[in-house]
């Protein structure tokens, strides 16, 4: 099977509202992009009719693959399915919303062929409101504070890489997936592309306040253990602070007769070592989690099905080494062995009882 150029990874959930722009938008992009480009749409378990319409959008349109998760797992998770279908000697990432615009891909592409294995765009300037521009500029700042690993500010999935990296990336093990930090992890030559990050082309952001947080959790734990590290420094802090403390009160206690006044003082210094307590345990438990999570073995996400013209059913497989299996309703499980990356693969309808 001849091998495309290029692959454009584009998660979706609940993005149909805004499919038929990004279909326009990206037959605007494909003129110039190279010919044998792939268009691989990702349906994060969405609830409206993406994955019906993208997988009409596959069926019509060569060189576009639909890809369809059993629920919905995540943004990482449904970049990762991506980057896993992807057959392109060079992948792009971009978002579905539009954000990202199809449009930019090309000279990012080009920059690829100078020798880097990463081309990433760095937002100039961002059309969100004002709480999460703070949010995301806090974020990329702590996290170079607290990593040793180099993530360049403001820097998001968007970007172009070449297949050596994509495929390190698919054969790394972990389940908590924060791409921007594995992309860098992997090393390579990296390079920047400045844009002006576009709002929305319709509906609303998927990424609640909640997943954003989860998202910087995932980063932050998973790459640094500074924070484990903290723990320590305050509770050496507290001892010596409580160390000197007691021989104040040995000393007042030696040399007058005057009780020392101090409920108060009593008071918020246990209400102190109480917090600094539970902020530890709080670090501790956050390790912990991801620690239980690799441990359970679970996939990042799972294959419902893939559908696109002149696409051979067998691709993954040969990509891939596998273990086959067929499950009681006589529906092949496919487990792909990329490490613990690998996702499950359902393939064929079940049979009726």
């Amino acid at each position: 099977m001849t091998v495309p150029p290029l692959s454009l990874v584009i998660p979706l959930y609940n993005e149909e509202a805004v499919l038929d722009e990004l279909a326009a938008r990206l037959r605007l992009a494909l003129e110039i992009l190279p010919p044998g480009t792939e268009v691989v749409l990702v349906d994060d378990g969405s609830t409206d009719r993406t994955g019906e319409r993208i997988d009409q959008l596959a069926n019509r349109c060569s060189g576009y693959v639909a890809v369809r998760l059993s629920r919905n797992f995540g943004h990482q998770a449904a970049v990762t399915a991506g980057l896993q279908e992807a057959r392109g000697a060079a992948v792009a990432v971009l978002d579905g919303d539009l954000q990202d615009p199809p449009e930019l891909v090309a000279s990012m592409y080009e920059r690829l062929g100078e020798g880097h294995d990463v081309v990433y765009a760095v937002r100039r300037d961002r059309k969100e409101s004002w709480p999460k521009r703070v949010a995301y500029a806090g974020f990329y700042r702590l996290f170079s504070l607290l990593s040793p690993l180099a993530i360049p500010l403001d820097a998001g999935d968007f970007c172009v890489m070449s297949r050596r990296l994509v495929d390190a990336m698919n054969r790394m093990p972990e389940r908590h997936r924060f791409l921007r930090g594995l992309r860098c992890w992997v090393g390579f030559s990296h390079v920047g592309v400045p844009y002006a990050r576009d709002a929305r082309a319709a509906g609303r952001s998927k990424y609640t306040i909640r997943r954003l947080f989860h998202l910087a959790a995932d980063g932050i734990f998973t790459f640094s253990d500074i924070p484990l590290r903290l723990a320590s420094v305050i509770g050496l802090l507290v001892a010596s602070l409580a160390a000197v403390w007691a021989v104040v009160l040995v000393i007042w206690r030696l040399t007058t007769n005057n009780p020392l006044p101090g409920f108060a003082t009593l008071a918020v210094a246990v209400l102190f070592l109480g917090a600094v307590q539970l902020i530890s345990i709080g670090i501790l438990g956050e390790y912990v989690a991801r620690i239980y999570g690799e441990v359970k073995g679970r996939p990042t996400h799972i294959v419902a099905s893939v559908r696109g013209m002149g696409r051979a059913a067998s691709a993954d497989r040969r990509r891939d080494p596998a273990v086959s299996a067929e499950d009681g309703d006589g529906a092949e499980i496919v487990v792909r062995r990329a490490d613990a990356a690998a996702a499950i693969e359902v393939k064929g309808a079940p049979r009726g009882r």
